[in-house]
């Protein structure tokens, strides 16, 4: 059975790699034996985060700093990734962002677009960029990670829901663009604990999570790990064009 999930041999970039969900999975990856590139936007924590994970693991890692809202510095991402490890078999589209407002009409153009750049313009250009040289190679898994808020949008999110949304509906398009060689899926998310979980009103969403959760709580961030490794790995051979949601039953 170890033998669907093993990575060896192979290169996985995450983007938002430092912290929370993105840098559970990096080093997830990198315990099934893949060397990995991390992506984010400061360099000091990306080499702080790939210098642990290589410890941790053995395994050899790249940190690169990339705002992937920035569509200039992605085509540099992907050269690096090459240009140290000679492929990327694994691309997981992990940084996001869902700035709060009190009302949606003080939402500026600005922050609009910022989110949409973040969430959906930088995965398509990156898994274009990605998925491109992939079906040139041996192929590979492309994951997208997504939100329960594309499907149940609340009125604090509409952006970031919007764009996730989006998002969802590109994992199908380019799993059909780029197969058979390239399998493109998407983790849907529900409410995970991070370091993102500091502003919320715990009390509250704890109160919430056993009324409408059936696990009746937040995930941990480790528990995107099984998802991830099942998506990256042969284990998911059949899989492409699918969304996973990863959610405590929350739906």
């Amino acid at each position: 059975m170890n033998e669907l999930f093993d990575l060896s041999g192979r290169v996985a970039l995450v983007t938002g790699g430092t912290r929370g969900l993105g840098r559970e999975m990096a080093m997830a990856f990198a315990r099934a034996g893949a060397d990995v590139v991390i992506a984010s936007r400061k360099q000091d924590a990306c080499d702080a985060a790939a210098s642990e994970i290589a410890a941790a693991t053995g395994r050899r890692v790249l940190g690169h700093a990339c705002h992937v809202g920035e569509w200039d510095q992605l085509e540099p991402l992907v050269d690096a990734a090459y240009g140290e490890f000679g492929r990327v078999d694994v691309l997981v589209n992990n940084a996001g962002m869902s700035p709060l407002y009190d009302d949606v009409v003080d939402v500026t153009e600005a922050l609009y677009d910022k989110v949409l750049a973040v969430n959906l313009k930088g995965p398509f250009r990156l898994s274009a960029l990605v998925a491109t040289r992939m079906a040139a190679g041996d192929g590979g898994s492309i994951i997208n990670i997504s939100s329960v808020a594309a499907v149940r949008p609340t009125p604090d999110v509409i952006p970031y829901a919007a764009a996730k949304a989006g998002l969802e509906a590109m994992t199908v398009a380019f799993a059909k663009g780029f197969g058979p060689k390239v399998r493109v899926n998407c983790i849907e998310a529900g409410p995970f604990l991070t370091d993102i979980s500091k502003a919320w009103d715990l009390d509250a969403f704890n109160a919430s999570a056993k009324a409408r959760i059936p696990l009746q709580r937040g995930g941990e961030p480790h528990e995107i790990v099984g998802a991830a490794l099942y998506l990256a790995s042969d284990a998911s051979s059949f899989t492409t064009g699918a969304v996973l949601r990863v959610d405590g039953g929350s739906a």
